[in-house]
């Protein structure tokens, strides 16, 4: 499948701007990272991502609070936060962090997960400066929620980019 013109056009402006990203997905499988990555030239800003489906690789592999996880579980806002922050942090390359860390965690179906409903859903932006929590409630087969998930981060990514300071 081809990249959105929206991916083409934030790959772009990460490039111009020296930018960097890497992404933490749960949900999304690694969907997020694999439309970042269909764009040539993606090699010189996306650093690459991890897919941590298992809740105990939320915190070996990126830091996410387990104490947090085991009260909350893994479909939660400050997991999402502790997600990208820990991805941008991790996926450093030569000792610099990656600019923008997303993450993607929530519940795609077919059956609610942990007491959350099909449709819930965190997705997080995370820069040297701040750090950005979305809670999505979306609707659709399982399929549908990760592409819209996926289709909602390259559009807050671009909005990022755009906005200056990164």
């Amino acid at each position: 499948m081809p990249p959105s013109d929206l991916t083409v056009r934030v790959i772009g402006r990460l490039a111009e701007r020296g930018l960097t990203v890497a992404a933490a997905e749960s949900l999304t499988g690694g969907e997020l990272t694999a439309e970042l990555t269909s764009v040539p030239g993606a090699s010189a800003v996306v650093l690459g991502g991890a897919v941590v489906y298992a809740t105990e690789l939320k915190h070996s592999l990126l830091g996410v609070d387990a104490a947090l996880l085991e009260a909350e579980g893994p479909v939660h806002p400050e997991v999402a936060r502790q997600l990208a922050e820990g991805v941008r942090e991790r996926l450093a390359v030569a000792g610099r962090a990656a600019d923008v860390g997303l993450s993607t965690t929530g519940v795609a179906g077919p059956d609610p997960q942990g007491g959350k409903a099909v449709g819930t859903v965190y997705v997080a932006l995370a820069t040297s400066s701040s750090t950005r929590v979305i809670e999505l409630s979306l609707a659709g087969s399982r399929a549908e929620i990760r592409r819209q998930v996926v289709e909602r981060v390259i559009r807050e990514l671009a909005e990022e980019v755009d906005a200056g300071p990164v």
